[in-house]
């Protein structure tokens, strides 16, 4: 059974016809395109609340033919008054899929294990697939005038990416695993207590990829020559009685006009919001010309159509 629960998942052979069709599907959207999912119904399980997400992925759903079923941590009794095992048995039994967006990575590998239909990770404090996907296809239309997957795919081969503020978040871990699956340059910027942890360096080696990726605690040094400076919020969801002490420690990797003119001058910025302009990153610079964050919000409906279609056929 086909899922998408981390970037790896998702051989490197098959990316270069995944991009070609999220961009035939972006450019056919508001006319009558494929419904590959026609007559199917998808549970969209969500322990964390979302935007973009949410949305995304409904209309997606939507525009692809199948029925979206949202629910929400207090709509089924998942790992509280049934096992996430039986959770995925019984929901294999009524929905063609499950898109999860959750706390604890395991959570979604166990309901992937246990059930039947294919199961894409929404996001977890682990990784965050399905964003990295929509950023490095943001990047590749940017980069390439192309129409065809291999040139669009290959335009991220030897970029530079920095990412400033908690390398050991969710995102940082994501771009770490897909960097090095694109065959892209991927540097970090934080504290020393928020360096990448190695759990995703287990990752790394699992799917046998380079490892290639640096950690300082200098944030200029991490942005010299990059192609795209990234950052997320300093305070993800749940570790929210951490704020006081982390703005402390993040403030000196904030992306200001400084910063962001440190990397190469055709560099683009990308933040999977929402952003807390005048936090980790400057009003000046969300609102650059460069600043690509409404383009790489907009795609994550694009690329994860892409992604559905492809679990479907892999069903068949």
């Amino acid at each position: 059974m086909p899922h998408f629960l981390q970037e790896t998942d998702l051989p490197r052979s098959a990316l270069p016809g995944l991009f070609a069709l999220a961009r035939d599907l972006k450019r056919r959207r508001g006319r009558k395109g494929p419904r590959p999912l026609e007559g199917q119904t998808w549970a969209l399980i969500f322990s964390k609340s979302s935007t973009r997400t949410r949305v995304s992925f409904e209309v997606g759903l939507h525009e692809l033919g199948a029925r979206p079923l949202f629910l929400n941590r207090n709509d089924i009794q998942l790992g509280r008054g049934e096992s996430i095992e039986d959770t995925a048995r019984v929901l294999s039994r009524f929905v063609h899929g499950l898109i999860v967006r959750t706390f604890d990575h395991q959570d979604v590998v166990r309901l992937a294990a246990a059930g039947t239909v294919p199961v894409i990770n929404a996001l977890t404090d682990l990784l965050h697939p399905c964003q990295i996907y929509a950023d490095a296809f943001t990047l590749a239309e940017r980069w390439t005038r192309g129409t065809s997957g291999a040139a669009l795919f290959g335009s991220l081969r030897g970029r530079k990416i920095a990412f400033l503020g908690d390398a050991a978040c969710n995102v940082a871990n994501s771009w770490i695993l897909g960097g090095n699956l694109f065959g892209m340059k991927v540097a970090l910027a934080g504290p020393k207590t928020f360096a990448p942890t190695p759990a995703v360096d287990a990752l790394l080696r699992e799917a046998g990829l380079p490892g290639g990726y640096t950690f300082t605690t200098d944030p200029y040094e991490a942005v010299r020559d990059a192609d795209v400076v990234y950052t997320d919020v300093w305070v993800s969801m749940g570790k929210e009685e951490e704020t006081r002490a982390r703005r402390r420690q993040m403030a000196p990797y904030a992306v200001t006009p400084k910063l962001f003119a440190a990397a190469r001058p055709d560099a683009f910025f990308l933040h999977c919001l929402p952003a807390h302009p005048g936090e980790e990153v400057s009003p000046e610079v969300l609102a650059s010309p460069r600043s690509l964050i409404f383009d790489e919000a907009e795609n994550r409906l694009h690329i994860q159509k892409a992604i559905l279609t492809r679990l479907a056929a892999g069903r068949r």
